[in-house]
């Protein structure tokens, strides 16, 4: 059987920025927010504390690398990078991945995702409860063609890159929100004709989604060539008794807690086993970090029972074309979301063994 290709999200941060220092105090990473995270119900597992890697920096070169061991070790085929450009040449968090084009190292595949999306900070009732409010921090916006090319000259060096992962020979470029880009139609064939204009075979462009049921048609009209599914909605699992969880965190203010061993049930469905309908592994999830009892999470993961959800995703996978064996795992290092593969000290490297041993079974 062929291989099976997973390819991890992996988050640019853990290292200072002027906007960060602006926008949430001086020396800002998301380790404050997952350092300061508490158990806001009995059992609750928090803080997570980061093991191997420990409370890293990714400027450090030696960061970097050592995680690009560990995703070997746990049989990931390599990282797609977020990438933030809001128009106009302003990004945000380009530093880490700058430096992996620039050195060359480490020696592991990478692509990248267009976190396509306004950053803002939200506000909160005494309830818990979102309120309407919240205050812009940097707009998402779409300048037409010139910004187009001038984005694209912008990470040709990462384009030409021997690392940059392929399908059919054209470059892996995902887009997180397919559906808020406008004129995103005019933008995939823009970026098409310059990729071959600079010798390259052009892209394979991939939206992502976490509703696949209603937005895969709508995604494949604009012009791409897959969809990334990732079912972690609440719409998705709100049938456990979601209503009366709900009433309960708001009445005793603790997060919206769902149970892993359930909803992994639902994270796979007929969509998923499409040609060009690319599943995402979903290792754990906790929100609260970022957002206190407002937050969203998942209880009780453990890395058996993330073996039982990866059997489940490579399952649907290992029947379509070679070329299509692709999974996403969402996410290497999202530790402010409870979303992370990196050992901790409480499982160690435990959900990095179960996703070897799943990978070693279907790859024979």
């Amino acid at each position: 059987m062929s291989n099976i290709d997973i390819i991890a999200f992996y988050l640019p941060q853990y290292h200072p920025t002027p906007h960060n220092n602006e926008w949430w105090g001086e020396g800002f990473t998301e380790w404050t927010n997952v350092a300061k995270a508490k158990a806001l119900y009995p059992g609750h597992y928090q803080p997570k504390i980061p093991a191997d890697l420990g409370f890293y920096d990714l400027r450090l070169p030696l960061v970097r690398i050592k995680q690009a061991e560990l995703a070997r070790e746990a049989g990931i085929s390599g990282f797609c990078y977020y990438h933030y450009w809001f128009g106009g040449g302003n990004e945000e968090l380009e530093l880490p991945f700058d430096e992996v084009v620039k050195s060359g190292s480490p020696d592991f595949p990478f692509c990248l995702c267009w976190a396509n999306e306004s950053w803002s900070k939200k506000f909160w009732n005494k309830d818990g409860v979102a309120t309407k409010q919240s205050k812009m921090l940097i707009e998402q916006q779409y300048l037409g063609e010139e910004d187009d090319i001038k984005h694209f000259y912008r990470l040709l060096p990462a384009f030409r890159d021997k690392r940059y992962m392929k399908i059919d020979g054209k470059l892996i470029f995902m887009i997180y929100k397919p559906l808020l880009f406008v004129n995103v139609t005019d933008t995939i064939k823009l970026w098409n004709e310059l990729a071959k204009k600079e010798g390259l075979d052009g892209f394979f462009f991939i939206g992502y989604t976490i509703n696949i049921t209603e937005e895969y048609h709508k995604i494949k009209k604009l012009g791409f060539d897959a969809v990334t599914s990732c079912r972690l909605n609440r719409n998705s699992i709100k049938g456990f008794g979601w209503f009366f969880r709900k009433l309960i965190s708001v009445v005793f203010h603790t997060p919206r807690r769902m149970s892993y061993s359930k909803a992994i049930k639902r994270f796979v469905g007929m969509e998923e086993k499409e040609s060009d309908v690319f599943p995402t592994l979903i290792p754990n999830w906790d929100h609260t970090p970022r957002s206190g009892i407002n937050g969203d999470l998942l209880t009780n993961s453990t890395p058996n029972l993330f073996e039982k959800h990866v059997d489940m995703v490579l399952d649907v996978v290992k029947s379509k074309p070679c070329n299509r064996r692709i999974v996403f795992l969402k996410s290497w290092n999202e530790w402010g979301e409870g979303n992370y593969m990196e050992p901790d000290l409480k499982f160690g490297k435990g959900y990095i063994w179960a996703l070897s041993k799943m990978k070693n079974k279907y790859n024979i």
